[in-house]
């Protein structure tokens, strides 16, 4: 976040959590590198987080004090880290999580693991999408995550989604964020759907989008507080930028008993809320 009244306008973070250290991921990491050094932005660390201990970031990339490789798989590494992460001071810099376009849906995934982990006796599933959400592109991976797109063309590789299109040398008249509380409004129609749940990629300095890992501690509190009446429910999830996204549907089965081993204590829409002011939107993935 940046510290009101900056006159610099420096982007300031507590950590950096880069996904992938390949293409993408060395890419990001030199851009945050060539803004720090301009005073454009303000972090304690970089984690570039990969499993391969001689990824090319470790090749392209001239030594950064401020930057680690961890070498880890990505669902083990988030396990830890968001387990472990500090609340920030109020005001002050938080974490940050920078995802790569070639990524699964890894923050999906990791609230899948965290619904199991809270209810050990309840069915929880990715559903597929009763449907389709809308976009020009829209197509299934085989996970049964939803990869959509408003842009049927083939977009700048670091576009930072304008106002203009690049591309079509227009207005952007689309966000994906109110296209995906549109497409939950709609599949709450034929079955309850809490949602959505969005972790929204901004590109915040020098063209490099990132969300807030406070965000995804608060979808997971929206999830929570979705279920913890013990019925079915659906829970719409997203990772999102303005123009593109990766989708899916948590589905959390009925309750067997009363076990509620974690309580939200807020409702999701107001999460949701309160997340959508302070934070920001995404990008996709990065397999090194």
């Amino acid at each position: 976040m940046s510290t009101a009244g900056d006159i610099s306008d420096r982007a300031e973070f507590r950590d950096i959590v880069i996904v992938g250290g390949g293409c993408y991921g060395t890419f990001y990491a030199g851009q945050l590198a060539r803004a720090h050094a301009r005073g454009k932005v303000s972090y304690r660390q970089l984690l570039i987080v990969d499993r391969d201990p001689n990824c090319r970031f470790t090749r392209d990339l001239d030594q950064d004090p401020r930057a680690q490789l961890v070498v880890r798989e990505w669902g083990d590494f988030f396990d830890g880290y968001l387990a472990g992460i500090a609340t920030p001071d109020i005001g002050g810099p938080a974490d940050a999580i920078v995802p790569s376009p070639l990524m699964p849906h890894l923050m999906y995934e990791w609230l899948v693991r965290r619904a199991r982990s809270r209810w050990p006796g309840r069915t929880i599933e990715t559903r597929p999408f009763t449907l389709d959400p809308g976009t020009p592109y829209d197509t299934s991976a085989p996970d049964g995550t939803r990869y959509v797109s408003f842009a049927d063309w083939i977009c700048p590789t670091h576009c930072i989604e304008p106002a203009i299109c690049p591309v079509i040398r227009a207005p952007r008249t689309w966000e994906m964020a109110h296209a995906m509380e549109g497409l939950a409004r709609r599949l709450d129609l034929s079955a309850p759907t809490a949602g959505p749940v969005l972790f929204v990629c901004e590109h915040r300095v020098f063209g490099v989008g990132m969300f807030d890992a406070g965000a995804v501690l608060a979808g997971d509190a929206m999830v929570a507080s979705a279920g913890e009446g013990g019925s079915p429910v659906n829970v719409l999830v997203g990772t999102v930028s303005r123009c593109h996204g990766a989708l899916n549907i948590l589905h959390l089965g009925a309750c067997q008993d009363d076990t509620r081993t974690e309580q939200a204590g807020t409702s999701g829409r107001s999460i949701f809320r309160s997340v959508e002011a302070n934070s920001p939107k995404l990008t996709a993935l990065d397999p090194s």
